[in-house]
């Protein structure tokens, strides 16, 4: 593990910006703008590659490895929204099918750079940590369990939600209720629940502190980072709403795909000791 580094991740933030002003100019997008637009691109940036900073030195990854790690994770997250933007909001003319080759294009061109970045650190820097070794069975309840939470959160925070969002949504054509079980159950929560498990794992921390940790991460990057900065789309009281629903959402699925897939303190003890000796 390295100490964290504000030069890097200041070079994380720019390696970011300058893929997506390219791929924005390669791959034109027609949508209205937003007072400040560019200053509040800027700041989401500067969350995102906060977080992708503080996982690649918290774990002992490195090289494309680490690189495609870190590069999955917000991609993967941008991309589900998207698909589910894609569901929910079809009456409003967004051209999805650009904005996800316009995102796909970002995050090829983030990806060399974030290597050079962040992945490159000496031998020294970088003790092996040991891997937490589960069955198929194992492996699988705990998956079906996490993906199940994230449906069970995902449909409690919408509900307790929905009255101030019900005025804009009638102007929407909404999917079935099967289609968004589907939706959510069958796409977004897998992916959401193997990026908490990689997560976990980069982190590498015992259960409660990992929790927290991954909490946190996830939110700040699925959460805070989309939602903080004005929609063009979402009228300021639509997305205020959706930014209390999915922090705290998130957060709390965060931290259960922690809880069930991190270390115990008795599996960190032994490292921790082989470490110290």
């Amino acid at each position: 593990m390295g100490s964290f580094r504000i030069d890097r991740m200041l070079l994380g933030w720019l390696a970011l910006a300058v893929a997506q002003s390219v791929a924005g100019l390669i791959i034109h997008v027609e949508a209205p703008t937003v007072p400040y637009g560019l200053e509040w691109m800027l700041v989401t940036d500067l969350i995102i590659a906060a977080v992708v900073a503080f996982l690649a030195f918290r774990s002992d990854w490195s090289g494309w490895k680490l690189a495609i790690a870190l590069v999955a994770i917000p991609f993967a997250i941008t991309f589900v929204d998207m698909v589910e933007g894609a569901v929910f909001l079809t009456q409003l003319g967004i051209g999805w099918r650009s904005l996800l080759i316009q995102l796909c294009l970002t995050y090829a061109i983030v990806l060399p750079l974030w290597q050079f970045t962040f992945a490159r650190r000496p031998a020294a820097a970088r003790p092996s940590s040991s891997r937490v070794k589960r069955g198929v069975f194992d492996s699988f309840w705990r998956f079906v369990v996490s993906d199940i939470s994230y449906l069970l959160l995902y449909f409690i925070a919408g509900m307790i939600i929905f009255p101030f969002v019900r005025d804009f949504y009638a102007t929407q054509t909404l999917p079935s209720y099967g289609k968004l079980v589907s939706l959510q159950l069958l796409v977004r929560g897998p992916v959401f629940v193997l990026i908490c498990v990689l997560m976990t794992r980069m982190f590498g921390m015992r259960r409660w502190p990992g929790a927290l940790t991954v909490g946190l991460a996830f939110t700040l990057l699925s959460g805070v980072a989309p939602l903080m900065q004005p929609n063009p789309y979402f009228p300021d009281a639509v997305r205020c709403v959706h930014f209390g629903e999915v922090v705290s959402s998130n957060f709390v699925f965060g931290m259960v795909v922690a809880l069930l897939w991190g270390k115990s303190r008795q599996a960190v003890a032994p490292q921790a000791i082989a470490q110290s000796a």
